[in-house]
């Protein structure tokens, strides 16, 4: 089955990027677990916050693929003879997946209390200032200037640097 593509116009040429990332936010799974909150914890960081509880620290891998965020878990099978009369706490793997925007960095990330913290930041561009001199005609500059070509009836039809 082909795919058709919001951006197969020939006007619409370097859309491809925008393109994947549409890609990857709909393959991103909408099944709600593990939940999730994203909080902001200053003007330029972010906080994800997964419940993975009865997830351990090498059950979990938190990698950056591109501008795309994916956690998954999965619990080693250690039973041990165990019998569970109920199992309400969800022992399955996961992935869930973020999509970020261009420049954004990811921090670190914490497992506290079966709480898995990835802390995000978007580092600000410093503002460049450049100053620049200013030459008057006394000083020497050079100047320019630009002649108007004109065709027989009189009308301009182009300008042209001399």
């Amino acid at each position: 089955m082909t795919r058709l593509s919001v951006f197969n116009s020939p006007l619409l040429l370097g859309f491809d990027h925008f393109e994947r990332v549409l890609d990857r936010v709909s393959k991103t799974s909408a099944e709600g677990y593990p939940p999730y909150n994203i909080e902001q914890t200053s003007e330029n960081g972010l906080r994800i916050t997964l419940a993975v509880a009865g997830f351990s620290m090498d059950d979990l891998a938190v990698t950056l693929e591109d501008n795309q965020l994916a956690v998954r878990g999965r619990q080693s099978e250690d039973e041990s003879g165990r019998v569970f009369l109920h199992r309400g706490i969800a022992a399955r793997q996961f992935q869930r997946s973020f999509v970020l925007a261009e420049g954004m960095e990811v921090t670190g990330a914490t497992l506290d209390n079966g709480l898995l913290h990835i802390d995000l930041v978007r580092p600000m561009p410093e503002p460049r200032v450049r100053s620049i001199p200013i030459q008057g005609a006394a000083t020497g500059a050079a100047r320019r200037t630009i002649t108007v070509d004109g065709d027989e009836s009189g009308k301009p039809a182009r300008r042209r640097p001399e």
